[in-house]
């Protein structure tokens, strides 16, 4: 057996030996999932990126030394195997191959820490500390196929719209939103932050008349969350557009999400059966919920809450037993909404501000921005903010500043929406929380 690659290159993907290239020689690579010696037979299962197929080597039909290489391999470790298609009914894809030439890649150490092949259940821990196995299993690297496509749909819907891909500072100066839940670093002789969202970014490019933007990239949140729906690091999909409103950039989010949702069933059916999740396509619209509304529902299903709160956990459950799928939570008190968003001109302490719920999990905010000069210094100073760490981002709204309205989409939590999973960490191929800097 050698281990390095050589000549050899790949010829087929599992998914693609089937009985229509019977008698074909093809030249097949991947990981050992299992090994059966019968004796006068031994059969081996490989496995790559798209799925499993079968090696069968009759010891009537193959040389002494192929027995002797698959009897010297492991599970889980890389070869690359020649052989002859051949139908086998029971077999993964209803074939197998008969093997011609064995090649050892890489062999794998025993134990494994973690089984792959799922027959020795793991809790979330021991898979996420050992996450490159636990990425081997069908049901695991679906989810992620399931999220490239969703990123690849999001794309291709906003070049449709017309709306120009940017990329912001993850290094950043001061707060996003204000507040104290940011990350410090070191940055030379000056102390800086991970940036917590592109919004000021966002908006500074309407300024620049770029008209409509989007960005996909990683924000950081220093928030003490445990939970099963927060992490510290994650991935958001943000969009901002010019001469629109909230109304305008709810429509825009509503497409977006109903596009991902049937592009996910259509181009993804294989990986949610992999999965077991039934995908739901919902009918017209998204439903709107106002929050003056949303407080009477939650008091009314005997949970507390004051005009003028946040939703807490328990609010959010209970409203979201109200409803099917997706709404949205409109016109939030100004008061608890960032010194960017706007207020109703002729009702200052309601904003024009959204929420887009999945049941009881938030997956988006958006709204119409501030776009006058004196109204966001105002707010600043109004939410204990210095304008002075703001000048750059102040500065664009002094020569030009078009109404403008936008938003964020926690794609991970989207993720949990297409997959049906409970805790985000299954959509992250490393998440980061509280507890978790590695790997």
């Amino acid at each position: 057996m050698e281990y390095l690659l050589g000549d050899l290159r790949r010829t087929h993907y599992s998914k693609d030996i089937n009985p229509e290239i019977t008698g074909e020689e093809i030249q097949l690579m991947g990981w050992v999932h299992e090994i059966r010696d019968l004796g006068g037979i031994i059969f081996v299962i490989i496995r790559d990126r798209d799925g499993l197929i079968q090696i069968t080597a009759p010891s009537k039909k193959v040389d002494a030394q192929i027995l002797d290489d698959l009897r010297a391999l492991r599970k889980e470790s890389v070869v690359a195997i020649k052989g002859t298609v051949q139908e086998a009914g029971k077999a993964p894809n209803g074939v197998e191959i008969i093997p011609a030439e064995i090649t050892l890649l890489n062999l794998a150490n025993q134990p494994l820490p973690m089984d792959p092949t799922e027959k020795v259940k793991a809790e979330i821990d021991t898979r996420l500390n050992s996450r490159f196995l636990d990425l081997r299993k069908a049901n695991v690297s679906s989810i992620f196929k399931i999220k490239a496509n969703m990123f690849k749909t999001i794309r291709n819907y906003f070049d449709e719209e017309g709306i120009i891909e940017i990329n912001t500072p993850k290094l950043v100066a001061s707060a996003t939103e204000g507040g104290t839940e940011l990350f410090p670093i070191t940055y030379f002789e000056k102390e800086a932050f991970l940036g917590q969202s592109p919004q000021l970014y966002k908006q500074m490019m309407m300024g620049a008349g770029f008209d409509k933007v989007f960005e996909i990239g990683q924000i950081f949140r220093a928030e003490e969350h445990d939970t099963l729906r927060h992490l510290n690091e994650a991935v958001s999909i943000d969009m901002e557009a010019s001469f629109m409103d909230d109304v305008d950039v709810m429509n825009i989010l509503d497409n977006m999400i109903t596009r991902i949702l049937q592009s996910t069933k259509e181009n993804c059916a294989e990986e949610l059966e992999k999965i077991g999740f039934e995908l739901d396509i919902p009918e017209g619209p998204f439903p709107e919920v106002k929050y003056d509304d949303a407080v009477d529902i939650i008091n009314s299903k005997g949970v507390d809450m004051e005009w003028g709160e946040d939703l807490s956990r328990e609010a959010e459950k209970v409203l979201g037993d109200t409803q099917e799928g997706f709404y949205f939570l409109t016109d939030w008190p100004s008061a608890i909404k960032p010194f960017y968003v706007m207020p109703y001109e002729d009702r200052p302490e309601i904003s024009h501000a959204f929420d887009l719920m999945y049941k009881n999990l938030e997956i988006s905010s958006g709204a119409t921005r501030v776009h006058q000069y004196d109204v966001l210094v105002k707010q600043m100073i109004e939410r204990d903010l210095n304008p002075d760490g703001f000048g750059a981002y102040l500065k664009a709204f002094e020569y030009g500043m078009p109404p403008h309205a936008g938003w964020g989409v926690g794609a991970d939590r989207l993720a949990m929406v297409l997959t049906g999973v409970e805790n985000i960490r299954e959509t992250v191929l490393f998440p980061r929380d509280r507890h978790r800097l590695t790997p």
